[in-house]
């Protein structure tokens, strides 16, 4: 048992921080859209009152009463009559929806028919119903002190909480919703379908030999994935839009073919353009990883039998490339499902329920109805998800066990020629995409003022309009600070996590995995909307509120991206050979010291790519912290968003620069730690591939 104890405590922990962090916050999602406000009744609201004026004085409370009564309007007391009505049993007669004139005339007349005992409760809850109408509000402000948080709210309000699908049937009730979830689906369907087929094209001309320098179209696809946020949309912007370099100055200023105030990329165009390069890295790393796993001796061998060149595309290498296909377009989906940042900088009047959710909650706090939608875009990307699914369910896509290698057959010219040409065009645009964003970096009003300026990256007190408590690049370090902090944190809890499960074998080790998981699989918004849930108000307890602080940035980035790690641990564990730490257990080396010495040693690759990817998503996630950041703890991504959507584009090319250096730079540090690090380091990783 005490052998043990160590590795019980490590679970609990491990454990405890991914329900609190992870489990807790989604949940609280799921919960809170199904809350809905109902009003109270006047019953209700009376021994509410009631209540709350307890807590007053008698000698104060009978001299705050009788002041409000003396306040009353004719329509104020009128409704109080009705509501008195409704308290001492009797049926307000008179139509509620008639003049003012009318229904004061006609609550006079009801209250004189009455029977003078009647007439006697009447008054007795006349000043109760009064004020539990038209004074609830200063009452509440009145006692606020000796309320809970909860008691305050519904004093205020005069609503209570119940459950029900009212936010999950506002969908189908408002045309606002319905409109931009039609869009929402519709971009969707559009972007996965053209950033599917051309993933496919460069993974194809890339594993086939079909372009030259593979390996540099490889990298060069790569290149946005590392990209700030809405940074293409922005530099899609300087180059197509109203005012931009090509339309405006080439096309219109030059050449006087198009009007660029009405021929431009903004609107769904703009949108497609924007998603299909931010997107495409993700789709390509798929198609990549399985066009490369691919037998090319099935290929051969169809060859040889007769096949042409189009009958081993279209009948051996597409079927075989189906489950990569399928888990593209689903990635793809729901990243422009739930993309708000790119519609909202070049889309302008097109709105999708990404956006209308971010407004709900930034413009009106509405989270109640924020969940709901949040929930809501989950639900087309399940439905493709079994429809391809069921698609190919009784297909295998098994070649054989023998190494893989790539077919020596040569690609048709015609096909080369396309897929060549479709790979420099798309290379071409991202270097010109992030040259663009380079060049307005120093440029003072792009379009209108051409002077080289430092502006941006010093202050941005230079530029009309602006306004801001940051100093030019000042918030990206603030970011820097913040992915800082969590990315260590996140890499080492990955890999522990993946300690747990795979080495200590806990009772539900497979459950805190798939915990782990869930901010991967589910969109970033909900993860974010989570955490101002559940941390607003922790458990009721206001100390423990988080919102509105640093830790809730640091946590939501930390937990929300553990999952590479928890991947690369797990995938590094089942490779190596376990008897190594059962041999350092049985020399008495404690679990400290076998985790410490043995373990991360030979594992340092995985840290270091966990550690990596929490840092880089820090410093570019936009969806998970839109809704965290506060004043004093602003991040960079939330800012470049903020400016490109004021058209202040100098100044998130800055920011968009920057955060580009401090993301290479510490991918090169990384790369020169591994390869250069500690002895400790290179012994281990010899250690990892004798094992």
């Amino acid at each position: 048992m005490m052998r043990h104890f160590a590795g019980y405590v490590v679970t609990v922990i491990v454990a405890l921080l991914l329900i609190v962090f992870i489990a807790y916050p989604l949940g609280a999602v799921l919960f809170e859209s199904f809350v809905v406000e109902k009003p109270m009744s006047v019953f209700e609201l009376r021994s509410m009152t009631q209540k709350a004026l307890a807590h007053l004085a008698n000698e104060t409370r009978e001299q705050t009463v009788q002041r409000w009564l003396r306040s009353a309007r004719q329509q104020d007391r009128m409704e109080a009559i009705a509501a008195s009505l409704e308290l001492i049993g009797e049926k307000v007669s008179w139509d509620r929806k008639a003049t003012y004139d009318d229904q004061i005339a006609a609550a006079e007349r009801t209250v004189a028919a009455l029977a003078p005992d009647r007439q006697a409760q009447l008054e007795q809850q006349y000043p109760i119903a009064f004020v539990m109408l038209h004074k609830r509000i200063p009452l509440a402000f009145k006692i606020k002190s000796e309320l809970s948080p909860k008691e305050f709210n519904q004093l205020r309000t005069g609503v209570h909480e119940g459950f029900g699908f009212k936010h999950y049937f506002s969908v189908f009730e408002e045309a606002r919703i319905q409109k931009a979830a039609r869009n929402s689906v519709l971009l969707s369907l559009i972007s996965c379908v053209l950033t599917t087929a051309l993933a496919f094209a460069l993974s194809y001309g890339v594993n086939r030999r079909a372009v030259p320098w593979p390996d540099g179209v490889r990298y060069g696809t790569l290149i946005p994935l590392v990209s700030p946020p809405v940074m293409i949309a922005t530099a899609a912007i300087l180059l197509f839009g109203r005012n931009g370099a090509f339309t405006k100055g080439f096309l219109e200023d030059t050449l006087g073919w198009i009007d660029a105030g009405e021929t431009n990329l903004y609107g769904l165009g703009g949108v497609i353009v924007a998603q299909l390069f931010s997107f495409l890295p993700p789709a390509f790393i798929i198609m990549d990883n399985v066009l490369s796993k691919h037998d090319g001796h099935v290929e051969e061998a169809a060859a040889s039998q007769g096949a042409s060149p189009w009958q081993v595309f279209t009948r051996i290498s597409l079927p075989l490339s189906m489950p990569g296909i399928r888990r593209t377009v689903i990635l793809v989906f729901i990243l422009a499902m739930t993309d708000f940042g790119n519609p909202l900088v070049i889309g302008r009047d097109l709105p999708n329920l990404a956006g209308l959710l971010y407004d709900e909650m930034i413009g009106f706090q509405n989270t109640k109805l924020s969940a709901a939608l949040a929930m809501w875009m989950i639900v087309p990307a399940l439905s493709i998800y079994f429809l391809l699914e069921s698609v190919g369910r009784r297909k295998r896509y098994h070649t054989m066990d023998s190494a893989t290698a790539a077919p020596e057959l040569v690609v048709p010219l015609p096909a080369r020629v396309l897929i060549t040409t479709v790979a420099v065009t798309v290379l071409t645009l991202i270097l010109v995409l992030y040259g663009t964003i380079v060049v307005a970096s120093f440029i003072k009003i792009w379009g209108v003022d051409n002077t080289f300026t430092f502006t941006h990256y010093t202050t941005g007190s230079g530029v009309a309009g602006f306004v801001s408590e940051e100093h030019g690049i000042s918030v990206v370090w603030k970011s820097v600070q913040v992915a800082a902090m969590a990315a260590p944190i996140g890499g080492l809890l990955g890999l522990v996590t993946a300690f747990v499960v795979e080495r200590l074998r806990p009772f539900g080790g497979n459950l805190l995995s798939f915990i782990a998981l869930t901010p991967a699989i589910l969109p970033g918004v909900i993860f974010g909307i989570g955490y101002v849930i559940a941390f607003n108000l922790p458990f009721g307890i206001k100390e423990l509120a988080l919102t509105g602080t640093r830790s809730i940035l640091v946590l939501n980035l930390l937990f929300g991206h553990i999952y590479v790690g928890v991947l690369a641990g797990r995938a590094m564990f089942q490779r190596l050979d376990a008897s190594v730490d059962e041999a350092a257990e049985i020399l008495g080396a404690s679990l400290v010291q076998r985790f410490v010495r043995v373990t991360l040693p030979m594992l340092r690759h995985a840290a270091l790519l966990g550690t990596l990817f929490v840092f880089v998503e820090a410093l570019t996630s936009l969806s998970s912290i839109i809704f965290l950041v506060s004043p004093g703890n602003e991040l960079a991504a939330k800012s470049i968003l903020d400016t490109a959507v004021s058209s202040f584009y100098g100044i998130a090319s800055a920011l968009s620069v920057a955060l580009l250096v401090f993301v290479f730079a510490v991918m090169a540090a990384m790369w020169a730690f591994e390869r250069y690090g500690p002895a400790w380091a290179r012994l281990g990783a010899q250690a990892a591939g004798r094992a």
